[in-house]
């Protein structure tokens, strides 16, 4: 949040956890109303005391622990690799012209290509044990890291370049010292981008075919349904990804606090 965005806050006395916790504090009681006095019927809407029920139910059988521990070795195993291979991809062709040139069709097209519906294919190919789980999250996440990392480097101020060369700096100091700070705001976006499309990968790619997984678990709870359960399954989903974006905004306010009006 901006400093006249923070002033704005103060002023109206809300600190800015206050005003998040009182939007999804709002939305459950909508939800809690939707669903007990406008669609009243827990087959085709949950309500969240029914979801909650449902996760302490989980929970107590320790079904619950097996669905998250295996989505969440899928989800950073692949978010991880691909975050270290897209800064790395990215920072190589923004800095060579021929890299550029040689990698860009492929990054283009697999980019533009929908990797989720190739989910079947990985699973054909390496089983439905993680790895195809894996692949398919490294695939939906890394191209967002390899773009948004060269965009960074990309826009680096030439004045600042110049100017530093004007004072004898070297090529590598000129790199971390100005194009790589630079970049880092791109670098953490492309980051944060890849945390909803790697959690998306995951529970396609389980839906399509797992022995456990939070996917697993929605499509057992819809085939049976179940939407209680359902529901608790993504409400899981969605804290994951609110405090992994939440991580990403603590750390980018101190490491590109700059950033900040």
């Amino acid at each position: 949040m901006s400093g006249k965005a923070q002033s704005v806050v103060k002023k109206q006395g809300l600190a800015p956890w206050q005003i998040s916790l009182l939007s999804v504090t709002s939305g459950l009681f909508v939800w809690q109303m939707i669903s007990d006095y406008v669609i009243a019927n827990p087959l085709f809407l949950a309500s969240p005391l029914q979801v909650v029920k449902a996760l302490m139910r989980l929970i107590e059988t320790g079904e619950l622990w097996k669905h998250v521990y295996t989505s969440g070795i899928e989800f950073f195993a692949g978010y991880a690799i691909a975050a270290v291979i897209g800064i790395c991809v990215g920072l190589l062709i923004a800095t060579s012209a021929f890299a550029k040139h040689w990698l860009q069709p492929w990054i283009s097209g697999f980019y533009a290509t929908p990797t989720v519906a190739l989910g079947p294919l990985f699973i054909l190919w390496l089983g439905i044990g993680v790895w195809s789980k894996i692949v398919i999250v490294f695939l939906l996440v890394v191209f967002a890291v390899i773009i948004n990392t060269e965009a960074g480097i990309r826009s680096t101020s030439e004045r600042y370049l110049e100017m530093m060369r004007a004072f004898g700096a070297t090529p590598r100091q000129l790199f971390f010292k100005v194009s790589l700070p630079s970049a880092t705001p791109f670098i953490l976006a492309g980051l944060k981008l890849g945390i909803g499309r790697g959690l998306i990968g995951v529970v396609v790619a389980e839906l399509f075919g797992s022995r456990l997984g939070l996917g697993r678990l929605i499509g057992a709870s819809a085939d049976s349904f179940n939407m209680p359960e359902l529901f608790a399954a993504v409400s899981i989903l969605a804290a994951s990804g609110i405090a992994m974006n939440s991580a990403f905004a603590w750390l980018e306010a101190r490491l590109v606090p700059w950033t900040k009006d």
